[in-house]
């Protein structure tokens, strides 16, 4: 069994782009192989900024071999009535490029067919190789790609140099420019290379020895972690580990060496998420807080290179970050001269989004809303988060989110707390924006899940109603993360709103400031919109499709009772006799959407008209059963109501058996139809039982 290894070195590709490579490569190389008949062992694929490396031991260097049975055309075709081979035949064979004696007749299902049997594989590993390598090469997607020189090859950056090596010999190709060999390259100042790999299971240790490189990304992680944990520990102090930004700083270095530097403490006046945000957002740099909690007036940074002078690259740093709190400091004192007045005044002068008016017209549509959503939902909160509707966008035009716009929201919160505002409007101002995707943490309080419920239903309804709807894979306004944090808030809350309703009362709201929207139109695509995004959420958790189409399909503007069908649905589909209820049910439907749906036949049916027995015993029932069915409803005990249906399915069953309901005599024949549209209404509250694919 063979090493292989292939390095594809390049100039430095950002570090967002490192974790898709890999998964391509790790993809792309198993797939091929697979398709190829190669047998390997694990398969292992690394980078850092300036390669991306597969490694795979235990490869066989010979391709499987198989025989493989090769159809032709039909016996009758191939063979003349007396035996002899057709001209068909013979171009079957030579196809192949085999003797006409070589053709034998297959018995298939189908009828006997000409057949040829094929010997494959038994290549040399190497050769295919050499055409896997460049394929998946070339066809690695990235965010973006460039060309450079004249030359067609498209990549995340100029190809520099390639390894390809199975044991000790050469895969041979070339990739624009860039033929494989086995001189491969180390770190810029510490190991630059070229260094001769003389067999791929070397080329590790070349790599990280004479190269002083640290390929594997798990390794550079971990380097950085363990030194900047000891480095804090010496200093009283812990790292405040931020994982998004730990792996875009192992993405940036080859050689990662962790360094504590210090700041003047005099900055620790700034509040912390400032901080926090100068030292991660500009400096990829680690706060380090004291055992309290508190920040302490150091930061750690992590270097590229083993520095000659550590006192000289520590201030380096520390003079490049004094520069950006010294502008945090100087935004901050000033913010504090200022009031929310000041702020709401200055919003009025901030457009919004095309002709919907300004910031400041949205901050008063969110008064309104806001309280009118708290008093649905919780109306001991309805002045708080009234008010926290009002300034929620106050901070946009504050110095310190002018300079750190990520801090939109938080700077609102804290300037509202040190101004004097209740403390459940400053922590509704700062969780306003949450939650920011399908995974990212929601409000933790009911006033900061109001308002933003508030803020996304308004963006909501701004860009539907000026036809700015989401199209593939373009959304520029964010327009799906506003729909899927509104289905979010509402079942993890727990709020009973009708979305519809709420629309609705944000058009008017638009109306009332003089941007009137066509209401009917936004607000069909909006419900649409809405429940194409509570269709993926509600899958994405693993939800039988049919059941979610179904529970979608009897209404999905309460999304929480929505939530609760479904929720019922799928118990009801484990119980002993689903199958045979929902085909009964399916049939009442059927039949009543034949003759124009419930609302072409009337709402009771008459007792005197009654004939059958079986007719007579479904009307028992069903004065028994309906009644039974709107007090379940209106209690949201979706679960007993759907028991039901399996309490009355034998009555069903006895009148479809016993009556025949498309009969000539109209009277008897809308009657009997009155009685099924009463019983189909009640469950179509609950499901649209067409969906369900029994």
């Amino acid at each position: 069994m063979a090493t292989f290894v292939l390095e594809i070195g390049s100039e430095e590709l950002p570090s967002r782009f490192l974790p898709a490579e890999e998964a391509e490569l790790a993809q792309r190389f198993a797939a091929a192989l697979a398709e190829a008949g190669v047998l390997h062992g694990p398969l292992r694929v690394m980078s850092t900024p300036r390669r991306a490396v597969v490694l795979i031991k235990n490869m066989d260097p010979i391709q499987q071999e198989k025989e493989e049975l090769v159809l032709g055309p039909p016996a009758r075709v191939a063979y003349t009535s007396d035996g002899a081979p057709t001209k068909a035949l013979e171009g079957f064979a030579r196809t192949h490029c085999l003797a006409v004696t070589d053709v034998f007749r297959a018995a298939t299902e189908k009828g006997d067919y000409a057949a040829v049997r094929k010997h494959m594989g038994g290549v040399s590993v190497k050769d295919l190789l050499a055409h896997i390598c460049p394929a998946v090469i070339n066809e690695i997607p990235f965010a973006k790609r460039m060309r450079w020189g004249a030359y067609n090859i498209a990549y995340a950056r100029p190809l520099r140099w390639i390894v390809a090596l199975l044991d000790a010999e050469i895969i041979p190709f070339s990739v624009g420019p860039v033929a494989s060999g086995r001189d491969t390259r180390g770190h810029r100042v510490h190991g630059f290379g070229p260094f001769s790999v003389p067999e791929a299971e070397a080329w590790q240790g070349i790599v990280t020895g004479s190269g002083a490189v640290a390929p594997d990304p798990v390794t550079r992680r971990n380097v950085i972690v363990q030194g900047g944990d000891t480095q804090a520990r010496a200093i009283g102090g812990t790292v405040l580990w931020n994982e998004r930004l730990l792996d875009e700083v192992q993405g940036l270095t080859e050689h990662p060496v962790p360094m504590l530097a210090d700041f003047d403490p005099a900055y620790l006046e700034v509040p912390r998420e400032v901080l926090l945000t100068s030292m991660e957002s500009h400096q990829k740099s680690f706060g380090i807080a004291a055992r309290d909690g508190s920040l302490m007036p150091h930061f750690l940074t992590v270097l590229n290179l083993t520095p000659e002078n550590v006192n000289l690259v520590k201030h380096g740093w520390e003079r490049v970050l004094r520069a950006r709190l010294e502008d945090a400091c100087f935004f901050w004192r000033a913010d504090l001269k200022e009031n929310f007045d000041h702020w709401l005044a200055k919003l009025d002068q901030v457009i919004f989004l095309g002709s919907m008016g300004s910031m400041g017209d949205k901050t008063r549509r969110l008064q309104i809303l806001c309280r009118s959503l708290a008093e649905q939902c919780a109306p001991d909160l309805a002045d708080t988060v009234a008010r926290a509707g009002r300034l929620s966008k106050a901070d946009l035009v504050t110095g310190l989110v002018g300079e750190f716009d990520n801090l939109q929201g938080i700077m609102g919160g804290i300037y509202a707390e040190r101004k004097g505002e209740d403390k459940a409007v400053a922590d509704a101002l700062q969780e306003q924006y949450l939650p920011a995707g399908p995974d990212s943490p929601l409000p933790q309080s009911r006033a900061g899940a109001l308002l933003s419920l508030a803020d996304k239903t308004d963006t909501l309804v701004a860009c539907f109603g000026l036809k700015m709807i989401p199209n593939g894979t373009a959304d520029p306004n964010g327009l799906r993360r506003c729909a899927i944090g509104i289905i979010r808030i509402v079942l993890d809350f727990g709020f009973s709103l009708d979305m519809r309703e709420v629309f609705t009362q944000v058009l008017h709201l638009y109306a009332a400031q003089g941007q009137a929207l066509p209401v009917a139109q936004t607000l069909d695509k909006l419900m649409d919109f809405l429940a194409g995004r509570l269709r993926n959420h509600f899958t994405g958790q693993g939800q039988e499709t049919p059941l979610v189409d179904a529970a979608l399909g009897a209404g999905v503007a309460k999304l929480h009772d929505c939530a609760a069908r479904l929720a019922a649905l799928a118990v009801f589909s484990r119980r002993p006799g689903y199958a045979e209820a929902v085909q009964t049910f399916k049939r009442v439907v059927n039949i009543v959407r034949k003759q124009g749906g419930a609302d072409a036949l009337p709402d009771i049916w008459d007792d005197a008209l009654l004939q059958e027995t079986s007719e007579r015993a479904l009307a028992a029932t069903l004065k028994d059963l309906l009644p039974r069915l709107d007090v379940l409803r209106a209690d949201g005990d979706h679960g007993a109501a759907l028991a039901c249906l399996t309490e009355v399915r034998p009555d069903v069953e006895a009148f479809f058996d016993g009556v025949m309901v498309m009969c000539e005599n109209a009277s008897l024949r809308v009657n009997r139809l009155a009685m099924l549209a009463a019983l189909g209404a009640r469950f179509a509250r609950i499901a649209d039982f067409a969906a369900l694919q029994i």
